[in-house]
């Protein structure tokens, strides 16, 4: 396969990839649901964190519940093949174990090289990012699951599977209810945002529509 031919599938892949919001009743082949999550746990992260879980939800009980407080899955709760939930960490400030260990994995073990590294990321998140609170450095770490849902997305239109990104949903009766059923820790966790996928009931009834592409895209000189 040349250069132009990838080039072809994946732009094929975006002018498929609609937000489907009903899905038909054929289910995903386990071996391609696996290969979408694998886009997601390969997905870089800011300074190479990962502060992300990601929990394909099969607990009917569960989807009914988040159903009541989910007003934009209504549909997709009771229709996607699969369900997932992006969970993010609450643990990412600069001295947290969770970004020593991020270290740790890449192969900063020496004590100098890693004290200097924690030096460098307390630095970006206290001036650079501004992350001065507990909320502002969960919102930081939530922003990096977007990025796996992308993907996610990109390479199930890729194969032919549609899908949809929802934030219609009241967060913290969802952090209640995964903490309830013991799918979070709510002290370390929460719920960031959810993915359904399937395949289409049928064609959405509004054609998708894009700014201008001169509006959007720059090249300055």
């Amino acid at each position: 396969m040349t250069k132009e031919d990838i080039k072809k599938q994946v732009r094929q892949a975006f002018d498929r990839r609609v937000a489907v919001r009903v899905y038909n009743d054929q289910k995903i082949p386990k071996d391609d649901m696996e290969f979408i999550l694998d886009t997601a746990w390969l997905s870089p992260s800011s300074i190479g964190l990962e502060p992300w879980r990601f929990i394909v939800l099969e607990d009917e009980a569960v989807k009914k519940q988040l159903k009541e407080i989910a007003w934009g899955a209504k549909y997709q709760l009771e229709t996607a093949s699969h369900f997932v939930l992006a969970i993010a960490s609450k643990d990412v400030r600069y001295d947290s174990e969770n970004v020593r260990q991020s270290l740790i994995r890449r192969g900063i073990k020496d004590g100098e090289d890693l004290n200097s590294r924690l030096k460098l990321y307390q630095s970006f998140q206290e001036s650079d990012l501004k992350l001065d609170s507990e909320r502002a450095l969960f919102d930081w770490a939530a922003k990096q699951t977007y990025i796996a849902m992308g993907n996610m997305m990109t390479a199930a239109s890729m194969i032919g599977i549609d899908s949809c990104p929802i934030e219609g949903f009241d967060y913290d009766k969802a952090n209640h209810i995964l903490s309830q059923a013991g799918l979070i820790n709510p002290q370390t966790e929460g719920i960031a945002n959810m993915i359904s996928f399937g395949y289409r009931l049928r064609d959405p009834k509004h054609p998708r529509s894009r700014k201008a592409r001169k509006e959007v895209i720059t090249w300055p000189k």
